[in-house]
Protein backbone atom coordinates (compact mmCIF):
# COMPACT_ATOMS: atom_id res chain seq x y z
CA UNK A 1 0.00 0.00 0.00
CA UNK A 2 1.36 3.21 -1.07
CA UNK A 3 2.10 6.08 2.05
CA UNK A 4 -0.69 8.22 2.77
CA UNK A 5 0.58 11.87 4.00
CA UNK A 6 -0.65 15.75 3.76
CA UNK A 7 2.46 16.26 2.61
CA UNK A 8 5.55 18.05 3.40
CA UNK A 9 5.62 21.90 3.03
CA UNK A 10 5.81 22.31 -0.78
CA UNK A 11 8.05 25.48 -2.38
CA UNK A 12 5.29 25.52 -4.58
CA UNK A 13 2.39 26.04 -1.62
CA UNK A 14 0.66 29.36 -2.62
CA UNK A 15 0.08 32.57 -0.70
CA UNK A 16 -2.87 33.77 0.96
CA UNK A 17 -4.77 30.42 1.12
CA UNK A 18 -6.80 30.69 -1.89
CA UNK A 19 -5.80 28.51 -5.03
CA UNK A 20 -7.33 25.37 -4.99
CA UNK A 21 -6.22 23.52 -7.53
CA UNK A 22 -9.13 20.83 -8.78
CA UNK A 23 -10.55 21.17 -4.80
CA UNK A 24 -12.88 24.09 -6.01
CA UNK A 25 -16.85 23.20 -5.95
CA UNK A 26 -19.75 25.41 -7.90
CA UNK A 27 -21.13 26.13 -4.83
CA UNK A 28 -18.64 28.40 -3.86
CA UNK A 29 -15.38 30.82 -5.13
CA UNK A 30 -12.41 32.29 -3.66
CA UNK A 31 -14.11 35.44 -3.68
CA UNK A 32 -15.71 34.11 -0.43
CA UNK A 33 -11.98 33.00 1.29
CA UNK A 34 -10.37 35.11 3.37
CA UNK A 35 -7.03 36.24 2.31
CA UNK A 36 -3.84 35.10 4.70
CA UNK A 37 -0.22 35.77 4.07
CA UNK A 38 1.02 32.23 4.59
CA UNK A 39 1.13 28.99 2.35
CA UNK A 40 -1.12 26.78 2.27
CA UNK A 41 -1.65 23.37 0.61
CA UNK A 42 -5.18 21.40 -0.31
CA UNK A 43 -5.73 18.17 2.21
CA UNK A 44 -6.47 15.10 0.53
CA UNK A 45 -10.36 14.61 0.17
CA UNK A 46 -11.46 10.85 -0.22
CA UNK A 47 -13.78 8.24 0.16
CA UNK A 48 -13.90 6.74 3.73
CA UNK A 49 -13.31 3.24 1.09
CA UNK A 50 -9.74 4.05 0.19
CA UNK A 51 -7.25 2.96 2.10
CA UNK A 52 -5.36 6.09 1.53
CA UNK A 53 -8.12 7.27 4.16
CA UNK A 54 -7.38 4.79 6.05
CA UNK A 55 -3.90 5.50 6.77
CA UNK A 56 -4.19 8.95 7.20
CA UNK A 57 -6.34 8.65 9.89
CA UNK A 58 -4.10 5.61 11.23
CA UNK A 59 -1.61 8.04 11.40
CA UNK A 60 -3.41 10.91 12.62
CA UNK A 61 -3.03 12.98 9.39
CA UNK A 62 -6.00 15.00 8.44
CA UNK A 63 -8.50 13.71 5.45
CA UNK A 64 -11.86 15.41 4.46
CA UNK A 65 -14.48 11.97 3.41
CA UNK A 66 -16.60 12.43 0.97
CA UNK A 67 -19.16 9.54 1.32
CA UNK A 68 -19.87 8.55 5.25
CA UNK A 69 -23.27 9.25 5.07
CA UNK A 70 -22.32 9.94 9.06
CA UNK A 71 -24.61 12.62 9.14
CA UNK A 72 -26.99 11.56 6.52
CA UNK A 73 -30.32 12.52 7.99
CA UNK A 74 -28.99 15.64 9.18
CA UNK A 75 -28.62 17.28 5.91
CA UNK A 76 -32.19 17.85 5.54
CA UNK A 77 -31.49 20.28 8.77
CA UNK A 78 -32.03 23.87 7.87
CA UNK A 79 -33.16 27.06 11.16
CA UNK A 80 -36.77 26.41 10.05
CA UNK A 81 -36.14 22.49 10.64
CA UNK A 82 -34.56 23.37 14.05
CA UNK A 83 -37.07 25.90 15.39
CA UNK A 84 -39.58 23.45 14.89
CA UNK A 85 -38.07 20.48 16.48
CA UNK A 86 -34.98 21.05 18.66
CA UNK A 87 -37.29 21.47 21.58
CA UNK A 88 -37.26 24.28 24.43
CA UNK A 89 -34.25 23.62 26.09
CA UNK A 90 -31.46 26.65 26.60
CA UNK A 91 -28.43 27.12 23.43
CA UNK A 92 -25.38 28.65 24.42
CA UNK A 93 -24.99 31.58 22.22
CA UNK A 94 -21.76 33.83 21.55
CA UNK A 95 -21.91 37.12 20.60
CA UNK A 96 -18.63 38.62 19.19
CA UNK A 97 -18.37 42.45 17.95
CA UNK A 98 -16.43 41.29 14.78
CA UNK A 99 -16.02 38.24 12.97
CA UNK A 100 -13.79 36.34 16.07
CA UNK A 101 -14.56 33.93 18.02
CA UNK A 102 -11.57 33.42 20.53
CA UNK A 103 -12.60 30.91 22.79
CA UNK A 104 -11.75 31.06 26.88
CA UNK A 105 -12.30 29.09 30.01
CA UNK A 106 -14.28 31.06 32.18
CA UNK A 107 -12.82 28.30 35.39
CA UNK A 108 -9.46 30.23 34.25
CA UNK A 109 -10.34 33.91 34.68
CA UNK A 110 -9.41 34.03 37.91
CA UNK A 111 -6.19 33.42 37.20
CA UNK A 112 -6.02 36.59 35.01
CA UNK A 113 -7.72 39.74 37.01
CA UNK A 114 -7.78 42.07 34.19
CA UNK A 115 -8.58 39.60 30.94
CA UNK A 116 -11.49 40.69 28.93
CA UNK A 117 -13.30 38.12 26.61
CA UNK A 118 -13.69 39.06 22.79
CA UNK A 119 -16.68 37.40 22.87
CA UNK A 120 -19.56 37.12 25.59
CA UNK A 121 -21.95 33.34 26.27
CA UNK A 122 -25.53 34.08 27.05
CA UNK A 123 -28.39 30.89 27.49
CA UNK A 124 -31.17 31.30 25.57
CA UNK A 125 -33.83 29.30 24.15
CA UNK A 126 -33.11 28.59 19.86
CA UNK A 127 -36.24 31.01 18.99
CA UNK A 128 -34.86 33.77 20.87
CA UNK A 129 -31.12 32.71 18.98
CA UNK A 130 -32.83 33.14 15.68
CA UNK A 131 -34.77 36.45 16.15
CA UNK A 132 -30.94 37.62 17.39
CA UNK A 133 -29.45 36.03 14.66
CA UNK A 134 -32.18 37.88 12.26
CA UNK A 135 -31.50 41.05 14.24
CA UNK A 136 -28.14 41.14 13.60
CA UNK A 137 -27.54 40.39 10.13
CA UNK A 138 -30.42 42.94 9.16
CA UNK A 139 -28.44 45.56 11.38
CA UNK A 140 -25.69 44.49 8.56
CA UNK A 141 -22.75 46.18 11.08
CA UNK A 142 -19.69 43.86 12.30
CA UNK A 143 -21.68 42.15 15.31
CA UNK A 144 -21.94 38.39 14.89
CA UNK A 145 -23.41 35.21 17.17
CA UNK A 146 -22.86 32.15 17.06
CA UNK A 147 -24.59 29.07 18.76
CA UNK A 148 -22.41 26.10 20.07
CA UNK A 149 -24.22 24.02 22.32
CA UNK A 150 -23.89 20.26 22.79
CA UNK A 151 -26.86 17.93 21.57
CA UNK A 152 -28.47 16.62 24.92
CA UNK A 153 -31.39 14.67 25.89
CA UNK A 154 -33.70 18.28 25.92
CA UNK A 155 -34.30 18.09 21.78
CA UNK A 156 -37.15 17.16 20.33
CA UNK A 157 -38.51 13.91 19.25
CA UNK A 158 -37.69 14.27 15.03
CA UNK A 159 -33.97 15.47 16.34
CA UNK A 160 -33.41 12.31 18.42
CA UNK A 161 -34.86 10.20 15.70
CA UNK A 162 -32.01 11.89 13.15
CA UNK A 163 -29.28 11.65 15.54
CA UNK A 164 -29.99 7.71 16.05
CA UNK A 165 -30.21 7.68 12.32
CA UNK A 166 -26.74 8.81 12.12
CA UNK A 167 -23.94 6.25 10.81
CA UNK A 168 -23.17 5.28 14.19
CA UNK A 169 -21.34 1.70 12.93
CA UNK A 170 -18.81 3.33 10.56
CA UNK A 171 -17.88 6.17 13.55
CA UNK A 172 -18.10 2.91 16.26
CA UNK A 173 -15.58 1.13 14.17
CA UNK A 174 -13.22 3.98 13.27
CA UNK A 175 -13.07 4.16 17.23
CA UNK A 176 -12.77 0.59 17.52
CA UNK A 177 -9.67 0.33 15.28
CA UNK A 178 -7.81 3.70 16.75
CA UNK A 179 -8.50 2.18 20.50
CA UNK A 180 -10.09 5.44 20.88
CA UNK A 181 -11.34 6.55 24.18
CA UNK A 182 -15.25 7.45 24.82
CA UNK A 183 -17.18 9.93 22.55
CA UNK A 184 -17.43 12.67 25.18
CA UNK A 185 -19.44 15.06 22.96
CA UNK A 186 -21.78 15.81 19.90
CA UNK A 187 -20.95 20.01 19.53
CA UNK A 188 -23.88 21.55 17.32
CA UNK A 189 -22.14 24.72 15.99
CA UNK A 190 -24.50 27.69 13.99
CA UNK A 191 -23.01 30.26 12.67
CA UNK A 192 -23.53 33.63 10.31
CA UNK A 193 -21.48 33.83 7.28
CA UNK A 194 -18.39 35.18 7.87
CA UNK A 195 -18.03 34.16 11.42
CA UNK A 196 -14.16 32.81 12.46
CA UNK A 197 -12.93 30.68 15.14
CA UNK A 198 -9.34 31.35 15.25
CA UNK A 199 -6.82 29.07 15.73
CA UNK A 200 -6.44 26.42 18.11
CA UNK A 201 -5.95 22.73 19.14
CA UNK A 202 -7.94 20.66 21.14
CA UNK A 203 -7.11 17.35 23.28
CA UNK A 204 -9.43 15.15 21.62
CA UNK A 205 -10.13 13.28 17.99
CA UNK A 206 -12.64 14.83 16.49
CA UNK A 207 -14.72 13.61 13.24
CA UNK A 208 -15.67 17.66 11.85
CA UNK A 209 -19.42 16.89 9.98
CA UNK A 210 -20.93 19.35 7.99
CA UNK A 211 -24.66 19.77 7.88
CA UNK A 212 -25.59 23.59 5.67
CA UNK A 213 -23.16 25.70 4.07
CA UNK A 214 -19.60 25.62 3.47
CA UNK A 215 -16.67 26.40 5.83
CA UNK A 216 -12.88 27.01 5.06
CA UNK A 217 -10.88 24.95 7.43
CA UNK A 218 -6.84 25.55 7.69
CA UNK A 219 -5.45 23.43 9.84
CA UNK A 220 -1.14 23.45 11.18
CA UNK A 221 0.24 20.20 12.69
CA UNK A 222 1.65 20.22 15.85
CA UNK A 223 5.47 20.41 15.44
CA UNK A 224 4.18 23.71 14.16
CA UNK A 225 3.58 24.81 17.67
CA UNK A 226 6.71 27.47 18.10
CA UNK A 227 5.12 29.20 14.94
CA UNK A 228 1.41 29.71 16.58
CA UNK A 229 2.68 31.12 19.79
CA UNK A 230 -0.27 29.64 22.26
CA UNK A 231 -1.45 31.14 25.37
CA UNK A 232 -0.16 29.76 28.70
CA UNK A 233 -1.55 27.13 30.18
CA UNK A 234 -3.02 28.78 33.19
CA UNK A 235 -4.67 31.59 30.96
CA UNK A 236 -8.53 31.61 29.60
CA UNK A 237 -7.28 31.35 25.98
CA UNK A 238 -5.10 28.51 26.62
CA UNK A 239 -4.82 26.33 23.40
CA UNK A 240 -5.61 29.19 21.45
CA UNK A 241 -2.88 31.61 19.22
CA UNK A 242 -1.84 34.57 19.65
CA UNK A 243 -1.59 35.50 16.57
CA UNK A 244 -4.09 37.62 14.93
CA UNK A 245 -3.81 35.95 11.01
CA UNK A 246 -5.54 39.78 9.92
CA UNK A 247 -2.64 41.72 11.43
CA UNK A 248 0.29 39.16 12.49
CA UNK A 249 2.75 41.09 14.53
CA UNK A 250 6.45 39.37 13.20
CA UNK A 251 7.91 41.61 15.31
CA UNK A 252 6.39 39.98 18.25
CA UNK A 253 5.78 36.52 17.10
CA UNK A 254 8.87 36.04 14.48
CA UNK A 255 8.75 32.47 13.96
CA UNK A 256 4.74 33.06 12.23
CA UNK A 257 6.80 33.63 9.48
CA UNK A 258 7.59 29.99 8.99
CA UNK A 259 3.60 28.81 9.03
CA UNK A 260 2.12 26.59 6.29
CA UNK A 261 -1.28 25.54 6.50
CA UNK A 262 -3.10 22.57 5.36
CA UNK A 263 -6.77 23.65 4.26
CA UNK A 264 -9.80 22.22 2.58
CA UNK A 265 -13.38 23.45 2.04
CA UNK A 266 -16.39 21.31 3.48
CA UNK A 267 -19.70 21.38 2.30
CA UNK A 268 -23.03 19.00 3.22
CA UNK A 269 -22.08 15.42 3.76
CA UNK A 270 -18.38 16.03 4.05
CA UNK A 271 -16.76 14.60 7.47
CA UNK A 272 -12.87 16.16 8.15
CA UNK A 273 -11.16 14.36 10.45
CA UNK A 274 -9.16 16.64 12.79
CA UNK A 275 -6.61 14.85 14.71
CA UNK A 276 -5.46 15.34 18.54
CA UNK A 277 -3.49 18.43 18.95
CA UNK A 278 -3.70 19.44 15.39
CA UNK A 279 -4.58 23.14 15.39
CA UNK A 280 -7.46 24.20 13.22
CA UNK A 281 -8.90 27.66 12.26
CA UNK A 282 -12.33 27.56 11.11
CA UNK A 283 -14.24 30.00 9.09
CA UNK A 284 -17.89 30.16 7.50
CA UNK A 285 -17.67 31.46 3.91
CA UNK A 286 -18.25 34.85 3.44
CA UNK A 287 -21.56 35.34 1.59
CA UNK A 288 -22.17 31.97 2.41
CA UNK A 289 -25.18 32.10 4.16
CA UNK A 290 -25.81 30.21 7.75
CA UNK A 291 -23.54 26.98 8.59
CA UNK A 292 -24.65 24.33 10.30
CA UNK A 293 -21.72 21.33 11.83
CA UNK A 294 -21.96 18.50 14.31
CA UNK A 295 -18.93 17.56 15.71
CA UNK A 296 -18.23 14.28 16.91
CA UNK A 297 -15.30 14.70 19.90
CA UNK A 298 -13.39 11.34 21.01
CA UNK A 299 -10.50 10.87 23.86
CA UNK A 300 -7.60 9.81 22.25
CA UNK A 301 -6.36 6.35 23.22
CA UNK A 302 -4.75 5.54 26.56
CA UNK A 303 -0.96 5.71 26.08
CA UNK A 304 0.98 2.78 25.50
CA UNK A 305 2.48 0.51 28.18
CA UNK A 306 5.80 0.83 26.18
CA UNK A 307 6.72 4.52 24.99
CA UNK A 308 8.40 4.66 21.17
CA UNK A 309 11.26 7.14 21.22
CA UNK A 310 11.43 9.89 19.19
CA UNK A 311 8.69 11.31 20.67
CA UNK A 312 6.12 12.64 17.87
CA UNK A 313 5.31 16.14 18.02
CA UNK A 314 1.60 16.03 19.92
CA UNK A 315 3.57 13.97 22.50
CA UNK A 316 6.23 17.00 23.03
CA UNK A 317 2.96 19.38 23.64
CA UNK A 318 1.18 16.87 25.89
CA UNK A 319 4.41 16.87 28.40
CA UNK A 320 5.04 20.94 27.68
CA UNK A 321 1.20 21.22 28.98
CA UNK A 322 2.03 18.78 32.07
CA UNK A 323 4.79 20.89 32.94
CA UNK A 324 3.12 23.81 33.16
CA UNK A 325 0.49 22.73 35.30
CA UNK A 326 2.66 21.26 37.70
CA UNK A 327 4.65 24.27 38.30
CA UNK A 328 1.59 26.18 38.10
CA UNK A 329 0.76 24.01 41.11
CA UNK A 330 3.75 23.40 43.13
CA UNK A 331 4.34 27.58 42.72
CA UNK A 332 1.13 28.29 43.92
CA UNK A 333 1.28 31.18 41.27
CA UNK A 334 0.25 30.72 37.41
CA UNK A 335 2.27 34.00 37.14
CA UNK A 336 5.71 32.63 38.48
CA UNK A 337 5.66 29.79 35.75
CA UNK A 338 6.91 32.38 33.04
CA UNK A 339 9.97 33.51 35.18
CA UNK A 340 10.89 30.34 36.33
CA UNK A 341 11.19 28.62 33.14
CA UNK A 342 13.20 31.78 31.60
CA UNK A 343 15.47 31.12 34.95
CA UNK A 344 16.15 27.74 33.88
CA UNK A 345 17.03 27.95 30.59
CA UNK A 346 18.76 31.36 29.92
CA UNK A 347 22.04 30.90 29.73
CA UNK A 348 22.08 27.10 30.33
CA UNK A 349 20.48 25.78 27.22
CA UNK A 350 20.60 28.47 24.37
CA UNK A 351 24.37 27.59 23.77
CA UNK A 352 26.43 24.86 22.41
CA UNK A 353 27.93 23.06 25.54
CA UNK A 354 30.09 20.33 24.31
Amino acid sequence: MAAATVGEADPAAREGGTDFIGVQSPDWDESQLRKYAFPTQPIPRLSHTDPRAELLIHNEQPVVLTDTSLVYPALKWDIAYLQENIGNGDFSVYTADNHKFLYYDEKKMANFENFLPKSKRMEMKFSEFVDKMHITEEMGGEERVYLQQTLNDTVGKKIVVDFLGFNWNWINNQQAKRNWGQLTSNLLLIGMEGNVTPAHYDEQQNFFAQIKGHKRCILFPPDQFECLYPYPVHHPCDRQSQVDFDNPDYEKFPNFKNIVGYEAVVGPGDVLYIPMYWWHHIESLLNGGVTITVNFWYKGASTPKKIEYPLRAHQKVAIMRNIEKMLGEALGNPHEVGPLLKTMIKGRYEQDLS
